[in-house]
């Protein structure tokens, strides 16, 4: 353990650091959804998928190993013995990384995605 002060990377921050790693891992279909307002267990949560387990296991790797190197944030990870379903929580941002059939099945995200107007917007 160095000496240095614990750095706050905002949730901003790590959001966009996050997104920046998904890209480079080429992680798929990465859908962001604030949370601000909505719930107290944080401002983000980022969904994406991997196209394999082993593809799963190596994109949560690196978000821990980058997260913790660039901010200073070690996050709490479950789910990543299998491989099909990894959350990764920061305090601020949350993701999960899952395999396609896996985020199919749950279908996560359209538990805190806006509802749509389901027919014509006519009020």
């Amino acid at each position: 353990m160095s000496g240095v002060a614990q750095v706050d990377a905002s949730s901003e921050t790590q959001l966009a650091s996050v997104l920046a790693i998904l890209d480079d891992m080429k992680a798929e279909e990465v859908v962001e959804i604030d949370l601000r307002g909505k719930t107290a267990i944080g401002d983000y949560m980022v969904v994406c998928s991997g196209r394999s387990s082993r593809q799963v296991i190596a994109v949560a790797e690196k978000l821990v190993e980058e997260l913790k190197a660039r901010h200073g944030v070690l996050p709490k990870t479950e789910g990543k013995e299998t491989g099909d379903w990894v959350l990764i929580d920061t305090g601020d941002v949350i993701v999960h990384v899952f395999r396609p059939e896996v985020r199919e099945f749950y279908q996560i995200e359209k538990m805190w995605m806006p509802v749509a107007p389901s027919r014509s917007a006519g009020h």
